[in-house]
Formats: C-alpha cells, sequence, structure tokens
C-alpha cells in the first residue's frame, strides 16, 4: 500500500504541527518560514522528465531549460521519440540527459500503476531506468505522488539546512541525513519541504524547483 498521500496544505500542516511537537528545532524553523508550501504536482512522464532536467544544476537553470521544453512540446515520451538530439540539444539539455530522456521515453513504465505501489517498489521500478538515480525517483515519489514518508538525504540544500537547523560540525553525508530523517517519520516528505524553507532563509535561494 502506498500509505499517507499529501493531497492538501491541511495535509502538510499537520506533518509540519507533528515535528514541531517532536523537536523544538523544528517548532523554531516553522516560526521562520510560515505555513509550509504543498508543492504537489502531476505525476507521469513529464514530471519525470523534469526532475531529470533539474538534476546537478540550480533550480534558475532547470526552470529556463524546462520552459523550452515545454514551448516545443517535447512532454510526452511520444514527443521526445520523435525529436531529434539537435532539438533537445537547442532547450539546452546535455547529450547525457538527451539519452535519459530517450531511456524513459523508451522504458514502458506503467506510470498510472505506480500511484498503488509502496514507496519502496515505486523507488525501485524508478532507478531501473538509465539516469534516473535515487535522489530523482524519491523527489518523484514526494511531489508527483504526494507519499508523506520519503525523504530525499542526497539533496544538498537539505544537507545544508540540517547542518545548520541542527548545528552540525559539518554537512552531513547522505547516509548519515537519511540515518537522522529516520525519527521523523511519518512525516519525512514535511521534514524535507520545512527544511527546503529553512535553507530558502538561510541561503536567500530556492533548494528545490
Amino acid at each position: 500500500m502506498p500509505g499517507r498521500i499529501i493531497e492538501t496544505d491541511a495535509d502538510v500542516a499537520e506533518g509540519a504541527a507533528w515535528l514541531a511537537r517532536l523537536d523544538p528545532r523544528f517548532a523554531m524553523a516553522l516560526e521562520r518560514t510560515g505555513p509550509l508550501p504543498l508543492r504537489r504536482k502531476p505525476d507521469g512522464f513529464a514530471e519525470l522528465f523534469s526532475a531529470i532536467v533539474s538534476q546537478q544544476v540550480s533550480t534558475a537553470s532547470a526552470r529556463s531549460i524546462w520552459g523550452r521544453v515545454e514551448a516545443m512540446g517535447a512532454t510526452s515520451a511520444g514527443a521526445v521519440r520523435d525529436c531529434t538530439d539537435d532539438d533537445l540539444r537547442s532547450c539546452g539539455l546535455s547529450r547525457q540527459k538527451i539519452a535519459y530522456a530517450r531511456a524513459i521515453a523508451e522504458s514502458g513504465v506503467d506510470f498510472d500503476g505506480l500511484r498503488d505501489l509502496p514507496t519502496e517498489e515505486v523507488i525501485a521500478t524508478l532507478v531501473r531506468i538509465k539516469g534516473v538515480g535515487v535522489w530523482t525517483a524519491e523527489i518523484y515519489a514526494m511531489f508527483s505522488l504526494g507519499r508523506a514518508d520519503v525523504f530525499a538525504p542526497g539533496d544538498l540544500a537539505l544537507q545544508q539546512a540540517a547542518r545548520s537547523l541542527f548545528d552540525l560540525d559539518g554537512r552531513p553525508t547522505e547516509k548519515v541525513l537519511r540515518e537522522m530523517s529516520l525519527a521523523w517519520s511519518p512525516w519525512r516528505s514535511v521534514a524535507a519541504r520545512l527544511l527546503w524553507a529553512w535553507y530558502h532563509i538561510e541561503h536567500k535561494r530556492e533548494g528545490i524547483r
């Protein structure tokens, strides 16, 4: 079963209140950030492709590139298959990301079927696709499927925010942050939203698109 699904702002607020009761540092952060964003997105090919676009680039760059992809109409598997490499390159995609986009287009993933799978199976299914790493799969599960209890500890902004909020000596590794996040279950995706919001306050820039 997929577990708790975040559908509304009220769901996010419920999770945020739970985290504030759990740890005073979360309570302090929430006072600074105010209500957290819902950040729900559609599911399907386009959103997974968009997550690929966001890999290892700034949020501003990802937004610009994805805008050109949308303008070209290359937001479906069939459209990507019909595009030439030059078409996709003109949007700002690297050769590597073009290969990843084509891998998603040829993967045959049943995106509707993912809605009913446990989060672990969703991630396992997606990472079989070339170019889809654990971070991308976790972000998809978090925002496109609305899973309440998933985290993305490989995210650099989350690592930086955790270092600051929890007064750590250095930026935690992915392994360390994943272990830390277990204490935030069953609202780990709300903890991620709160940490991204904290990152925005601390660094004056967005940590996630």
